[in-house]
């Protein structure tokens, strides 16, 4: 069952009339209603065409957390083969947000590393809605170090509001994770490609996706702090996010502009939810482009290249 969005609700209404015009001819084979039926899937399209083709920051946002958007462990499952999972930071925990392990893209061998949201109220509690503890990034370090070692190419899936604040990740270190995660990302010599396939939010994001090349799901937002989070400090008023949005340049087309992202991934029309298969083969296609620049770089290049990346970041001004 379609789930709408706040702002999709013309596109409801419409979809839901052909929907009961055919629930009507199926219970009465004498009825024809393939003209009216026709004619509503038309305008339909026309209004989805409408809606996608001017989206605002905020509904960006929206559509990046879709709650059918397909999250982490779809990808694994559709991208790659013989994926092996590893658990737990070898120091206290195994943290459920945080998928990774060794699999094999297009037969290559990667290591994979993603944050996963859970797609229901039960796998939702145990993933934490993908907030990350520090066990989860601790474990993203092992991994890459893993990766490293036997010189093996990095992916990473990233759709995360945020590292979990809770008082538990404080004491256990949460600041220090992040920071050795980003450090372990600049530092290995191996191609290091993320794809932020929802929300890209905080340090918990910036801890995976310090890469060599990042890419961007079309309607996918990448930004310090939700637009919520960023309305309550500036404005003392979260019902001030759609200004926020607007304000951080958070959406995919003004970070490849900044010179943040390196790519944008184009997703089918209506977002990715609407049709997950197309939208995880475009990620393919782009991972499988992104792995073919980088390969046969050295350590070194690879590690200059990404040093320079991010020292670039800013050159271009909050103009460009």
């Amino acid at each position: 069952m379609t789930q709408y969005l706040d702002f999709e609700k013309p596109l409801a209404e419409i979809e839901g009339k052909a929907e009961e015009l055919r629930a009507l001819a199926r219970a009465n084979e004498e009825m024809d209603i393939t003209d009216e039926a026709k004619a509503l899937d038309a305008k339909a399209a026309k209004i989805l065409d409408d809606l996608y083709g001017s989206l605002t920051p905020w509904r960006k946002c929206q559509v990046a957390r879709h709650p059918n958007r397909p999250h982490c462990k779809d990808y694994i499952e559709e991208l790659f083969t013989e994926y092996t999972p590893l658990a737990g930071d070898r120091n206290f925990a195994d943290d459920l947000a945080v998928m990774g392990g060794l699999a094999r893209l297009n037969d290559q061998p990667v290591v994979v590393i993603g944050h996963e949201k859970g797609n229901d109220t039960k796998s939702r509690i145990e993933r934490n809605f993908g907030m990350a503890r520090p066990e989860g990034y601790r474990k993203a370090v092992r991994l890459m170090e893993l990766a490293g070692k036997f010189n093996l190419p990095v992916i990473t899936l990233v759709d995360t509001p945020g590292a979990y604040p809770g008082k538990g990740a404080e004491e256990r270190g949460q600041s220090e994770a992040i920071a050795r995660s980003t450090e372990k990302c600049l530092q290995i010599g191996v191609p290091l490609i993320s794809v932020i396939i929802g929300e890209g939010g905080s340090g918990g994001a910036v801890a995976f996706a310090t890469a060599n090349r990042v890419a961007m799901m079309e309607h996918s937002v990448y930004s310090v702090i939700t637009p919520e989070g960023c309305a309550s400090i500036l404005w003392k008023d979260s019902e001030k996010m759609r200004e926020a949005a607007e304000a951080m340049r958070l959406t995919a087309d003004d970070l490849r502009k900044l010179g943040v992202t390196d790519q944008i991934i184009p997703e089918p029309k209506g977002g990715a939810h609407r049709d997950p298969a197309a939208a995880i083969q475009s990620v393919r296609k782009a991972i499988t482009g992104m792995l073919k620049d980088l390969s046969g770089k050295d350590a070194k290049s690879l590690i200059a290249d990404r040093r320079r990346k991010y020292l670039d970041i800013g050159g271009k001004g909050l103009a460009a």
